[in-house]
């Protein structure tokens, strides 16, 4: 009975003495380019959830625990993010890991589109409504839970595929304007829209040049942004889950027909949904 005491012992001594595994960090994307979606999975965190940290691109990103146990982050590479070499920094209590990210050049198309002149050199009549749209996206882009609102993975909001690249440098009526945020899907008007995971409707209302709008937050700096509707299923507060209707195509605002655009914003970075489907969707 002494020695087997004195084994017991022993084995208790050395697995409190076992070192904890090293923290691993490893990086997932569809490329390295500027637009994309970065998926940052973390094991061996020696830590609970409120040591765990992770820096990407100057900002702090919350990681969150997954339904398989698994500690991850979302990055986003923002749509005018420079090629070069930036660190991702994941600390968990003492210990920490920093990953290069390297984005290398991406070249985005040009198009040309004829549109309502009204949406290139507005009227002095449409600025107050420009000013007050500008600043409230700028409030929603802030206003994110701090928790993860999905569980589930993404899905597209529309069946239909989408047409227009992500990322393509738009001249309107001859005009340079800013480039494509998000993925247009061509659809017929008045096609249910779907959220495109659960979260929180911020916005539902008319944007000038984005027409009738939708914005969910997902949660965790996570948004989708549902534009150019002509009608709403929603209200500004609804709490919707993945694949409740929202609304329907349209083609209000600065369009050239009836089509659903979704934009996404991870953690500040403007990134096409369509790399959410692939790092985040149904498999």
């Amino acid at each position: 009975m002494t020695r087997l005491r004195s084994i017991v012992a022993a084995l208790l001594t050395a697995s409190t003495l076992a070192p904890a595994p090293p923290l691993r960090v490893q990086l997932a994307a569809r490329s390295f380019q500027p637009g994309e979606l970065v998926v940052v999975t973390i094991a061996g965190a020696r830590s609970d959830a409120a040591a765990i940290s992770v820096k990407a691109f100057g900002r702090e990103v919350t990681p969150y625990v997954g339904d398989d146990g698994v500690w991850r982050a979302l990055v986003g590479i923002d749509l005018d993010a420079k090629p070069g070499t930036y660190s991702i920094a994941v600390g968990a209590g003492d210990e920490q890991v920093t990953r290069e990210l390297r984005v290398r050049p991406k070249a985005f198309p040009t198009r040309r589109l004829k549109v309502d002149p009204d949406f290139v050199t507005p009227p002095p009549s449409a600025l107050e409504q420009i000013e007050r749209d500008a600043k409230l996206l700028e409030a929603t882009w802030r206003s994110s839970a701090p928790q993860r609102l999905w569980s589930s993975p993404f899905v597209a909001p529309v069946d239909e595929p989408a047409n227009s690249a992500f990322g393509t440098r738009s001249i309107f009526n001859g005009q340079p304007r800013n480039a494509h945020g998000g993925a247009d899907f061509p659809s017929a008007t008045g096609t249910p829209i779907h959220a495109p995971n659960a979260g929180t409707v911020l916005v539902a209302r008319d944007l000038y040049y984005a027409g009738n709008t939708v914005i969910i937050d997902h949660g965790l700096g996570v948004f989708s942004m549902l534009a150019h509707l002509s009608a709403f299923d929603v209200h500004e507060g609804d709490f919707v889950k993945r694949s409740d209707v929202v609304g329907r195509v349209g083609a209000t605002g600065r369009v050239t027909g009836p089509h659903l655009h979704w934009a996404l914003r991870v953690n500040g970075s403007r990134v096409d949904p369509l790399s959410a489907l692939a790092l985040l969707g149904t498999p």
